[in-house]
């Protein structure tokens, strides 16, 4: 029996959990893409499946909506892949485990892949259910959207008709989101050289902060693990002299670092003087980030006597450099009234790793004006290519534009306010949805982005709202049966 099974609507949770017992992280979706197929095929729904893996489903209308003009439903099929340290679960072949606790639902030490099987599940369930009048829907499931929006950029859109789209990626409910920023994956490389030293060895971790997603919650300026590593190292040389080991944090380039950690070795006669100075870079910290961060840990292990493989001073230098000098977090708000309270412009630097021939920080850009984007990456690109190494663009996609004359906005706005008694908020985000890709494969697209609660997401916190999956559901339905008539 299931977690979810006394829940209702049965549908959307049953298939809900169905999805979290398939592994689906980004570049891992052949075979939930696979039953999503298999799904359609049962039902004797029309299908296609391309080479990328993505899905598309076409359900007839129902109930007087048969002729209706044709409706899009679509999310992405990958969720991040984030756990607690430690946490020992394979996202590669594991199910995820599921909890529930008063009105949410979470996984047990990961991610919970709300975002975004909780769209997948609302359109399964929308298409299994022979009692609700709809217009003819197309869904479409997209593969690999956590990382660059590969799928949508791959979807062969000629034999899509509906020029309506409800797109199910949005995690707040309440508002209908009506444009979103664009963005792009920025690659920075600098080549690095080791000797051999010995000394004590020692591990920094820096742990407990609170992360999230690096475009709806860039602006709440929570702490970077990797920046305030770069930051550690930068204190600890001004102080005495050590050398590094490696250093590690992030896990996704669109998730803000929760943990980040460094190996050095320091001289013997140095090693009260560096546990002292761990401590007070700690309290300096924790005083900075009072208001946001309510558990950071900065602390060091001792492992001891060792020889070691170490970065050559002058490479040290440019690795320390890099992580103080590179932009992270909010770079300009919206100056728009109508957009007033939005970012316009970030970037997180996601992932930092030090291998063994270059050091490498990936970093998500984001904004909602293109030029802004794209002056924003070539700071990377000339910072990196300063100091010896090199910047590569990848993953880049556009940005969707608000159309105030969509006819689309208004019905949804009439029916939300008919289901839930007062107007919805409308409204742009700066995180980066596949809107503006299909708005730019089919002209003359009209375009909503909705969905429940799902709080935390991209961290191991993540929860999905029972109550808000419950009354969102009431509301797309009711907002299909209204689009059947049009």
């Amino acid at each position: 029996m299931g977690v979810l099974t006394a829940l209702q609507p049965e549908g959307v949770f049953s298939c809900f959990e169905e999805i979290t017992r398939i592994p689906h992280g980004s570049g891992n979706t052949s075979e939930i893409s696979n039953e999503l197929k298999h799904f359609a095929e049962e039902r004797k729904f029309k299908c296609s499946q391309d080479a990328a893996g993505n899905v598309v489903i076409f359900v007839p209308g129902t109930h007087g909506g048969e002729n209706a003009s044709p409706v899009m439903l679509q999310g992405h099929m990958d969720m991040v892949c984030e756990k607690n340290a430690d946490s020992r679960h394979n996202f590669k072949n594991d199910p995820l485990e599921l909890s529930m606790m008063d009105d949410f639902i979470f996984a047990r030490g990961t991610t919970l892949g709300g975002d975004d099987g909780i769209a997948l599940a609302f359109c399964l369930a929308i298409a299994d259910d022979p009692t609700l009048t709809h217009p003819p829907l197309e869904l479409v499931f997209t593969v690999d959207e956590e990382i660059g929006m590969l799928g949508a950029k791959a979807l062969d859109t000629s034999s899509l008709k509906a020029r309506r789209l409800i797109n199910l990626d949005s995690e707040e409910e309440g508002k209908i989101l009506l444009s979103c920023a664009g963005g792009l994956t920025g690659n920075m490389r600098v080549p690095v050289k080791y000797t051999k030293k010995s000394g004590q060895k020692y591990q920094i971790i820096i742990s407990g902060l609170k992360g999230g997603h690096s475009g709806s919650e860039i602006h709440k300026y929570q702490a970077n693990a990797n920046i305030l590593l770069g930051r550690l190292l930068h204190f600890l040389g001004k102080k005495m002299h050590f050398d590094l080991v490696n250093c590690s944090g992030g896990l996704a380039d669109n998730a803000i670092p929760r943990e980040a950690d460094a190996t050095v070795l320091v001289g013997k006669e140095d090693f009260s003087t560096f546990e002292a100075i761990i401590r007070e870079f700690s309290e300096t910290i924790k005083n900075e980030y009072r208001a946001n961060e309510d558990n950071i840990q900065i602390y060091c292990n001792s492992f001891g006597e060792s020889e070691e493989n170490v970065l050559v001073y002058k490479t040290m230098e440019r690795v320390i450099f890099l992580l103080n000098t590179v932009p992270d977090g909010v770079q300009k708000m919206c100056q728009e009234p109508s957009m007033k309270g939005l970012v316009e412009t970030s970037l997180n630097i996601g992932i930092m790793r030090l291998g063994d021939r270059d050091f490498c920080l990936t970093a998500s850009v984001r904004s909602s004006i293109e030029s802004a984007k794209h002056n924003l990456s070539d700071k990377l690109k000339y910072l990196t290519e300063t100091i010896g190494g090199s910047y590569d663009v990848a993953g880049e996609y556009p940005g969707w534009e608000y159309d105030e004359n969509s006819k689309l906005l208004a019905v949804s706005k009439e029916v939300f306010t008919e289901v839930y008694g007062h107007e919805p908020v409308a409204e742009g985000i700066h995180a980066g949805l596949e809107c503006g890709i299909l708005a730019d494969k089919i002209p003359g697209l009209e375009i909503i982005s909705i969905g429940p609660d799902v709080l935390n997401i991209h961290t191991p916190n993540e929860k999905l709202s029972i109550s808000s999956v419950q009354r969102t559901w009431r509301y797309l339905t009711k907002l299909l049966e209204a689009l059947s008539s049009s």
